[in-house]
């Protein structure tokens, strides 16, 4: 026995070596966040946006031409994407219900990580900041940082607006300070540390870090504003509500009304300050890339590169005065579509560009399958990791996303009075806007974009359209599932 004693005792320094080996050959995620970016990015073909570093990790993993968001508005987005299931599901709707009302056992897209193992942490804006919704704790190895974002000394830097005290001040500011005054300088810090901490540990990590810009204001240093001319960047695509459109579709979101530059009629605002908020949309785009730089930068100077898949991703679209419409909340496609790039170390392909349809409760099985771990039964996504490698794969035929309406006030609650929902197929967007107790069809939407790419007019009532409007019934009624890939 006595002379076994030494043999076992090295066998089991083998095992845990092994096992420690094993811990640490697992894939860690850096999963970043940006709030209200649309693709407006020199990888999705923007002609003026200078964002050397999204075009860095583009070029090195996987764009996504054709992702979507499930429902436009912050918390029900991240909540469907941090669940891996659809709005209707986790009867997230609005910005203050929470998911785990309605499914209090249910495991999160991090909390997964976790129970797996890694360190998760969230730093800046994951889950929506301004409610009960922005807190999961069972999400998280520890407390979130920066998570709530409001204080006025985070948000601007003139003395002017400093000097004001309501929450909305001006929606545009430029002052010539550091880039770590505001509170993305600051999340964009703690995660560099964060990134050092996990270095030394070696411990596999899921690092959340949400950036709250492109949002309103469109507050960034003057260096970024500097790097545009006003007269270079795109004037608005249409400038009037869609022709035909049901009132529920064009419905105000009530957000950049209240700051003190903009009036209270949205019509009235001018060209000139039209201009000046493209341009301040673009400087903030410029800022958050610069921050997003310095993270792959920590990551390549910690040796983490090559064990570290980096997904970056868009809670929703924007509006810019397109379509006669301002920010978000709503069913059209600058609102519904975002931008989405994955880099894996593993993936077969660099610098690919994907055409399929993906949507982002797709994130959750994806990188659940690229980390390794078995993916969780009932979800509803799928895994992309197929389109890693080729990104040509025959993909789903659709995306499906919804917004709710009350019948009279502006902003809805809870699942509202009036639901529209929405499916996009590789040449039409068709909308049903359903009554929530009858389930009756109340309006309808049809816009094709082979020929009216900017959805300007609504076709669903053009007698030469039945025929797509009933095959696009068919295809919302059979919902998701229905779009899945046949092969």
């Amino acid at each position: 026995m006595k002379t076994l004693l030494p043999v076992l005792i090295l066998l089991n320094s083998a095992f845990c070596i092994l096992c420690s080996a094993a811990e640490n050959s697992k894939y860690n995620v850096l999963f970043v966040a940006f709030d209200d970016l649309r693709p407006d990015l020199a990888c999705y073909g923007d002609p003026v946006a200078i964002t050397p570093n999204f075009d860095r990790l583009a070029s090195q993993g996987t764009v996504f031409n054709r992702a979507y968001c499930q429902l436009a508005v912050c918390g029900p987005s991240r909540l469907s994407l941090i669940t891996g299931l659809r709005p209707d599901t986790i009867q997230v709707w609005d910005l203050k219900t929470h998911f785990r009302e309605t499914l209090p056992d249910l495991v999160t897209l991090p909390q997964y990580f976790k129970n797996n193992g890694y360190h998760s942490q969230a730093i800046g804006k994951i889950l929506h900041g301004s409610s009960v919704s922005m807190y999961d704790p069972p999400s998280w190895s520890e407390d979130p940082l920066y998570d709530y974002g409001r204080p006025h000394h985070w948000r601007y830097a003139s003395p002017e607006n400093l000097a004001v005290e309501a929450h909305k001040r001006t929606a545009v500011e430029g002052e010539e300070v550091p880039d770590d005054t505001f509170v993305d300088g600051l999340v964009c810090v703690a995660a560099e540390e964060a990134l050092d901490r996990f270095a030394e540990s070696q411990k596999p990590f899921f690092l959340g870090v949400g950036f709250r810009k492109p949002h309103l204001p469109f507050v960034a240093p003057k260096k970024y504003w500097d790097l545009y001319e006003r007269d270079d960047i795109p004037k608005r695509s249409s400038t009037t509500h869609p022709k035909e459109a049901p009132e529920y579709a064009v419905r105000t979101w009530n957000e950049i009304e209240g700051y003190t530059d903009i009036p209270k009629q949205l019509d009235h605002i001018s060209e000139e300050k039209i201009r000046e908020l493209r341009h301040g949309y673009y400087a903030c785009i410029s800022y958050v890339d610069a921050l997003l730089g310095r993270l792959l930068d920590k990551l390549k100077e910690r040796n983490l590169e090559d064990s570290t898949i980096v997904c970056l991703w868009g809670d929703h679209g924007f509006h810019l005065g397109e379509q006669g419409l301002w920010t978000k909340a709503n069913n059209y496609e600058l609102s519904a579509r975002v931008p989405l790039i994955i880099y894996s170390p593993s993936q077969k392909h660099k610098g690919a560009t994907s055409n399929a349809f993906v949507e982002l409760v797709d994130l959750y099985p994806t990188l659940a399958e690229l980390c390794g771990l078995e993916i969780p039964d009932g979800l509803e996504g799928l895994s992309m990791k197929p389109l890693l490698d080729n990104s040509h794969l025959s993909w789903k035929s659709a995306a499906f996303n919804q917004y709710p309406r009350d019948y009279t006030n502006i902003k809805h609650t809870k699942h509202g009075d009036v639901m529209g929902y929405a499916v996009r197929t590789d040449r039409f967007r068709y909308v049903e806007w359903r009554d929530r107790k009858s389930n009756e069809v109340l309006e309808q939407e049809l816009y094709d974009s082979s020929i009216d790419p900017h959805e300007t007019i609504n076709r669903a009532g053009i007698e030469e359209m039945a025929s797509t409007v009933a095959r696009h019934q068919e295809i919302l009624s059979a919902g998701w599932q229905g779009a899945l890939p046949k092969n």
